[in-house]
């Protein structure tokens, strides 16, 4: 069987495992005595190990199955559920989860877990965290002199086990040369024909290419299995010359025994194939059958691709239907046009994904923080069924990381401070999604000390962010929005958490390049709410058309307020800048035609110009355009590698008559 072709849907399964693992600890660590998450946990672990070991990765069906001692230990009550002992479990699942993430970059999924897996065994044995930490090191030299001093993968224990089975012994002989020997690889060389000559070699410590290239010092082991005697095969061993000391002894690893009963897959030895054990082939006949398929992203991209390559001729199909004016072609058309929709939500469904899945990996990150930071933290999550496009949710990661750390950080008190000003010990911390029409809506929020607007502005002054002229007349919105300032912080001094300045403004400069906002609200000494928009899909957009000359510009619906058509005579001027006053605020005119260097004036007895006002965040601004065309839906593409960092240029897009449409990016003309 090639497993490479299980590869995709092992690593999937796996993270899917190890995300269950995750959240059922953490209520376990709230509900110490619910043994119902405790199987629960165990069973997501015992899958883990069987797949691990049908795939062939050792190091991780090994670390799983000593976890799932301890698991099996607190179900049947031997050992009490505490935060040390979960502490070791969790310190399990980040190993296994950089194994599964060492696979899926293309590695081999090894790792050096001798560490946590003694720890394992400590409190499998009923010991507490006091015998983990004393015993580490004593544990770690014993678990060198332990039975074996060669590790075995599964194919190679199958082998010894079915051989055992088969009425033969199974060696490990153990060879020491003379210090005065100079050609140590003939000696390997002679020792193996001679164990060759009485059985079959199943492995050697250190490798066979490093015993050829003489990477050894004096001694090295090889595995045999034979029908021989000791005696006649130590005796056959001692004739080769310069060989000081030969030690053979039975094979004997309980460990790996145990493994092979408890799941580990078995190999057929004729084919090569790996078998299911029977309680693993019990459990999937129990299985009910999942209506449900795994497709990989790229498949899907591939469909949107072909789709907006529709979505252009379906718009130049009806150009050419309205200008024909044949009733059979329109009616064919707007056929067409209903099924194509249809078949866009479809498709855009299909990559929609539920936001769980980024904040699922959170609970487990605020945990730890809250104890690096000694603070007690409720997180509540809201809404996390809520669903976002896939390449969304892909660049939103990163940003919730900061804006939490940032809450967990600044905003939520020590418990002394908060029993000071009345408030329970714990903080807490909401995270929320919501949809609202064609945008989605994240909100994290706490019950923290608020944001101090006087220390901000203190910082902004001495940053030189913002000047003492400018300071005078700012909003309280936009003395919150200074925190967004590259290099800003109120960190009194640098920490692993924050101080450097650096975070908010990366979020928000990835928000807005999602095409999105963010948005502050706080109310001193009650907490602080960041209020996110972003749009559900970044493939096919509603946008408004306008024309400039004889040239097409897109404006994202999303960015628009509304159109209007204003007199000449109401724009004013205020430092150099042209203005107007829309609904009590000041609005700045921006024309794209100097922007974009377009060749045209506009005549001086145009009593009135065409303006679409656009917002980014809470600023507004009117872009002066020549006429307006009218709302459609349009195919978002990018410009291409050489055109990457075009100003106030987002993408393009095909019409239905063939003209390319610049896609005006609304977020880079207002500042």
């Amino acid at each position: 069987m090639e497993m490479s072709q299980y590869l995709e849907v092992f690593i999937e399964e796996s993270k899917e495992h190890l995300q269950a693992c995750n959240q059922l600890l953490l209520e376990l660590e709230k509900n110490p005595a619910d043994l119902q998450l405790v199987n629960e946990i165990f069973r997501s672990a015992h899958t883990l190990k069987g797949m691990s070991a049908t795939m062939g990765y050792e190091d991780l069906a090994n670390l799983t199955h000593q976890m799932e001692n301890v698991l099996d230990a607190i179900r049947n009550k031997k050992i009490k559920v505490d935060s040390h002992i979960l502490d070791v479990v969790f310190l399990s699942v980040d190993h296994l989860e950089a194994m599964i993430e060492s696979i899926a970059s293309g590695g081999d999924g090894k790792m050096d877990v001798t560490e946590v897996v003694q720890k394992l065994k400590i409190i499998e044995d009923g010991k507490g965290l006091d015998a983990v930490q004393s015993a580490q090191e004593d544990a770690l030299e014993q678990s060198k002199d332990s039975y074996s001093a060669i590790d075995y993968d599964d194919y190679e224990m199958t082998i010894i086990m079915q051989s055992k089975e088969l009425g033969y012994n199974t060696y490990e002989v153990d060879i020491t040369l003379t210090e005065d020997c100079l050609l140590k690889a003939a000696r390997v060389y002679m020792v193996f024909e001679v164990l060759e000559k009485n059985g079959e070699i199943v492995k050697s410590s250190p490798s066979t290419t490093e015993l050829e290239e003489e990477q050894f010092e004096q001694s090295f082991s090889v595995t045999v299995v034979t029908n021989e005697e000791k005696d006649s095969l130590k005796s056959a061993l001692l004739k080769i010359s310069e060989i000081e000391n030969v030690e053979i002894k039975a094979f004997n690893s309980p460990v790996q025994e145990t493994n092979i009963k408890a799941g580990a897959s078995i190999v057929d030895t004729e084919n090569q194939k790996p078998i299911r054990s029977e309680e693993e082939t019990v459990q999937s006949i129990k299985q009910p059958t999942n209506k449900t398929i795994r497709v990989n992203i790229e498949r899907l991209d591939i469909l949107m691709n072909l789709f907006e390559e529709l979505v252009i001729d379906r718009g130049r199909l009806v150009q050419i239907s309205q200008e024909l004016n044949n009733q059979e072609l329109q009616e064919t058309v707007e056929h067409m046009s209903r099924i194509s929709a249809d078949l866009q939500n479809i498709i855009l469904n299909m990559r929609m994904v539920p936001v769980e899945t980024v904040f699922n990996r959170f609970p487990r990150m605020v945990r730890q923080l809250a104890r690096d930071l000694h603070k007690k933290i409720n997180l509540e999550i809201i809404g996390a069924e809520t669903e976002l496009d896939r390449t969304v949710i892909d660049e939103i990661g990163d940003p919730l990381v900061h804006l939490l750390r940032n809450a967990i950080d600044h905003g939520i008190e020590t418990p002394e401070e908060r029993r000071s000003k009345g408030k329970p010990e714990e903080g807490t911390v909401i995270l929320k999604a919501y949809h609202s029409g064609n945008h989605i809506f994240i909100e994290i929020s706490d019950d923290g000390a608020g944001i101090n607007k006087d220390q901000i502005l203190r910082k902004a002054l001495s940053k030189g962010i913002i000047t003492e002229q400018e300071m005078v007349g700012l909003s309280q919105q936009e003395i919150y929005n200074l925190i967004f300032s590259s290099g800003f912080s109120t960190a009194d001094k640098i920490s692993d958490v924050s101080g450097r300045g650096v975070g908010l403004d990366v979020v928000r400069n990835t928000i807005e390049s999602l095409g999105g906002t963010v948005s502050i609200d706080s109310n001193e000494g009650n907490g602080s709410t960041f209020s996110i928009v972003l749009p559900l899909t970044l493939s096919i957009i509603s946008a408004m058309l306008v024309e400039i000359q004889n040239e097409k510009y897109a404006i994202p619906l999303s960015s628009i307020i509304e159109t209007a058509i204003v007199k000449r005579e109401d724009i004013l001027h205020t430092h150099s800048q042209q203005v107007i006053d829309f609904r009590g605020k000041v609005v700045p005119l921006i024309f794209l035609k100097d922007i974009f260097e377009i060749n045209h004036t506009y005549a001086e007895n145009e009593e009135t110009l065409s303006v679409v006002i656009v917002r980014k965040g809470d600023k507004l601004a009117g872009i002066v355009v020549n006429s307006f065309i009218g709302q459609q839906e349009i195919v978002l593409k990018s410009l291409g590698n050489y055109l990457t960092n075009v100003f106030a240029i987002s993408g393009a897009t095909i019409l239905g008559d063939g003209q390319v449409a610049l896609i005006i990016d609304c977020n880079a003309l207002i500042k």
